[in-house]
């Protein structure tokens, strides 16, 4: 998911910049004792709340990581709910701590905003929905369709430089939210929906038949999908990139929430070292020698992750593809804790 612009963040950045770079988040956490994420709140399978309240999905699984890290209790993690428009603003002024809300790692986001992004959590794209009873197989059929989109962001950008380089006209329905958007499209006034490939498995889920509607093929951008910090805390965002490498290498050292505990006896250096059992790396941050074991223990590794929240078995049925471990041909790959 991706906006363009964000109203006033460039005046929170200047004072931000002025006054409270200085200060440690870390610290500012432990004293408050939780740390704040800002989610989406309505995306299925990355942040959303489930029958009972509880927040669920990939992006609050992140945030409890974090947590769990810093003090061994994955509820010590709340969620802030933040609109596209609001999501920046919310980090630079403080009011938020992580923002892991399904946000594009873009270049202007990483050099202009003061943001810094930690690494990638989730690869995606932007794609189209369909009716099945539409007939189409492929975007390539869509010349004269009216496109459902979210105002503000780059998928409007997107579907028009894709339209535009294979010589197709289209009719865009451009719409506030992207619940509004959806909305429309269900009704049927817009013959197609666009955004991530992941928003779009999680937006079907919602629709009054979902399986009366396809996601086409055709994958028309680069949506790395990444947490961000503020800039200017070095420690801090020395943590959170590091809390999403423990996940990561976790799931290819072998290490699980199920196993972690007899994980500690291994031989293996790599896993030893992970696990803090022959040093305390995690001193460099300021964390304890078992900062990975707690996030495993209590949240589990990246696959473990993917799995629960947008894996085959959910509601969204998204296979790893390039999400998959490089050592299984996807993309997913960390540095080595060493």
């Amino acid at each position: 998911m991706r906006f363009i612009k964000t109203l006033a963040v460039a005046s929170v950045v200047t004072a931000w910049m002025a006054g409270s770079a200085a200060a440690s988040t870390l610290d500012a956490v432990k004293e408050k004792g939780y740390v704040n994420a800002g989610v989406s709140g309505k995306v299925i399978g990355f942040s959303a709340p489930d029958a009972k309240g509880k927040w669920t999905g990939l992006d609050v699984d992140f945030g409890r990581a974090v947590a769990a890290a810093i003090f061994n209790d994955p509820e010590k993690a709340r969620f802030t709910p933040v609109a596209f428009k609001e999501a920046f603003t919310a980090l630079q002024s403080g009011e938020i701590d992580i923002l892991t809300r399904n946000t594009t790692w873009t270049y202007q986001r990483d050099t202009k905003l003061g943001l810094e992004f930690v690494g990638v959590i989730f690869y995606d794209g932007q794609g189209f929905m369909v009716k099945k009873s539409l007939g189409v197989k492929s975007a390539k059929e869509l010349n004269g369709a009216s496109v459902c989109t979210q105002a503000g962001t780059t998928t409007e950008l997107n579907v028009s430089d894709y339209f535009v380089s294979n010589k197709m006209t289209y009719k865009p329905v451009v719409y506030e939210s992207a619940d509004e958007a959806s909305v429309i499209y269900d009704s049927g006034r817009c013959d197609v929906y666009t955004t991530d490939t992941s928003g779009l498995a999680a937006r079907r889920s919602t629709l009054s038949n979902p399986k009366d509607h396809l996601i086409l093929p055709e994958i028309i951008s680069k949506e790395p999908l990444s947490p961000a910090v503020r800039q200017g805390d070095q420690q801090w965002s020395d943590i959170v990139r590091w809390v999403l490498f423990a996940l990561i290498n976790a799931e290819e050292l072998g290490i699980t929430s199920q196993n972690v505990d007899e994980m500690m006896k291994s031989t293996n250096p790599a896993i030893q070292r992970f696990l803090g059992v022959d040093a305390n790396y995690g001193e460099y941050m300021g964390l304890t020698a078992d900062w990975a074991y707690r996030i495993i223990k209590h949240v589990g590794n990246y696959g473990e992750i993917y799995e629960r929240n947008v894996g085959p078995a959910t509601a969204l049925g998204l296979e790893r593809g390039v999400n998959a471990l490089w050592t299984k041909g996807g993309l997913m790959y960390a540095p080595p804790i060493r």
